[in-house]
């Protein structure tokens, strides 16, 4: 019998796929993320069941939905009495480790458990001397999250018991707001970011949630988020906010002549003239703040990777790279995540295991967070207990496409009207064409709504013809038959997970 491969898992936190060079974003160059993507496999449509932190974290630890696992919000902590992967690896003879962002509860009932040791940011944590929880114990490390964590996992690897296989999972915090860069790279990306072409949408021909949204960089965009302060004062400047604060959103001045704001790290000070100018300049510093925390993370990957090259584990050590969901960078106007739009819905996933996975592959399958426990154990040769819903993936790569396999992804957001983002609570599927949402809005009347219902509405996306998805087809009679169809997979989908609908039955 072979031996167990070790599993390094490293997780980001709203790290875009579009900020992956092997992507083909065109906005970065990300090469040691790519080194992975060359030696193993890149696959372009995974999918997270729930697009917000710990939602997603709760998922991918279970290989449960969130209905099931009964962690849906922000606010919903996980009970870790709950089996999960790493519990089951444990037992299965695996040393196991997390170190990082953890964003499930804290205290007694929802620290880490199934974990020999575990070392986890509070909450969102900070970007530089960051208290950690270590093993119930409360420390401070100096130094730049990113690296702390890097430092941390790679000591951990160093002084583990090497007569058992490994599971690491190394979960930064970058590139989370207010994205806060390392000092040695603020001086990346002095060229202009090219602006998405749906920079300014206008929401037109999709539902209203999408015009509602309080995500726009140009009008809910803080100046505490990208590092700014007023030198007068103003009411928002220099917070520093967490999550859980309340989060002002202080839309542009209708006269931003003589507006000036300050680099709170350097002094540097920007005036403006125009909100054309004022927008232009948010969006910037925004995508370069972003893409500079991301630099480290790709520093940080390239560490993991020569550690394992110089210790001869490379070749049986499973690498995985994703993200905790996408995020908007720019597209609809749009910072953050929430919605089943493509940008939100679609985790980067790279994976090089050389036992199993050809170098360069590309998967087009679907595969959703929910997946990722049943394949971990499945590589590990262990049983995949039945209460996990997530299918193992494990034959996808091997370049097999079961008979059976279903490229559907199922996401179901619970968040209605958020406190910081207003964001509806919708669920839908998606397969490799097609995309079909609904927004039941626990009730919001919705002025003017279509289909199903003053309050409720459908959207139909043809993702092949309309990949920027513009325009809602639902009601477009050329594809009346997609709709049934996208419905009853709906509906077989919810019945297969146990989720219960919000929507009426389509005659």
């Amino acid at each position: 019998m072979s031996r167990q491969p070790n599993i390094v898992f490293i997780m980001a936190d709203d790290h875009a796929s579009k900020a992956i060079s092997c992507y083909g974003g065109g906005i970065n160059q990300t090469p040691h993320l790519d080194r992975l993507a060359e030696e193993g496999m890149r696959f372009d449509h995974c999918y997270v069941t729930n697009s917000i932190c710990t939602p997603s974290r709760a998922a991918i630890l279970t290989g449960t939905y969130n209905h099931v696992n009964c962690v849906s919000t922000l606010d919903t902590h996980i009970n870790n009495r709950l089996p999960n992967v790493a519990k089951h690896l444990r037992t299965g003879g695996y040393q196991t480790a997390i170190i990082g962002k953890w964003h499930l509860g804290e205290g007694e009932d929802h620290e880490p458990t199934g974990f020999d040791f575990w070392s986890v940011l509070p909450g969102q944590g900070e970007y530089f001397d960051p208290i950690m929880i270590e093993m119930g114990e409360e420390i401070e490390v100096p130094g730049y999250a990113t690296d702390v964590i890097t430092d941390k996992s790679l000591a951990w690897l160093e002084e583990r018991d090497q007569s058992k296989p490994f599971f690491l999972m190394c979960h930064h915090k970058a590139p989370h707001r207010e994205w806060e860069p390392h000092p040695k790279n603020r001086n990346l990306f002095q060229d202009d970011v090219n602006i998405p072409e749906t920079f300014d949408d206008d929401y037109k021909n999709r539902a209203m949630a999408a015009a509602v949204a309080k995500m726009r960089i140009k009008d809910d965009m803080t100046y505490a988020d990208l590092g700014l302060v007023q030198p007068e004062g103003g009411s928002e400047v220099g917070e520093r906010a967490t999550l859980n604060s309340t989060r002002r959103k202080i839309p542009n001045p209708v006269d931003v002549s003589g507006l000036r704001l300050i680099d709170k790290d350097t002094g540097e000070v920007y005036t403006f003239k125009t909100n054309e100018q004022l927008s232009h300049f948010k969006y910037q510093r925004y995508l370069k703040r972003y893409l500079r925390t991301i630099a480290s993370i790709d520093e940080s990957v390239g560490r993991v990777l020569e550690y394992l090259d110089d210790h001869n584990l490379s070749d049986n050590t499973i690498v995985v790279y994703t993200s905790d969901q996408g995020f908007f960078l720019g597209e609809h106007g749009w910072f953050d995540k929430r919605f089943m739009y493509e940008e939100s819905f679609q985790m980067p996933f790279l994976v090089r295991y050389p036992g199993e996975i050809e170098p360069g592959e590309v998967c087009k399958n679907v595969i959703c967070n929910v997946d990722f426990a049943a394949t971990f154990l499945d590589l590990a040769g262990l049983s995949i207990p039945t209460y996990m819903q997530g299918k193992s993936f494990r034959p996808l790569l091997n370049g097999t496409t079961p008979d059976n396999w279903s490229d559907v992804a199922y996401h179901r957001y619970w968040m209605h009207r958020d406190r910081d983002h207003n964001a509806y609570s919708h669920y839908g599927i998606r397969n490799q064409r097609y995309k079909l949402i609904y927004w039941y809005n626990e009730g919001y009347h919705l002025p003017g709504a279509n289909h199903g219902g003053e309050d409720r509405e459908w959207e139909l996306f043809d993702c092949e013809k309309d990949p920027l998805e513009l325009f809602n087809v639902y009601a477009d009679t050329a594809y009346q038959g997609v709709v049934i169809d996208m419905t009853a997979q709906l509906d077989k989908k919810m019945a297969e997970i146990g989720d219960e609908p919000e929507h009426p039955t389509v005659p």
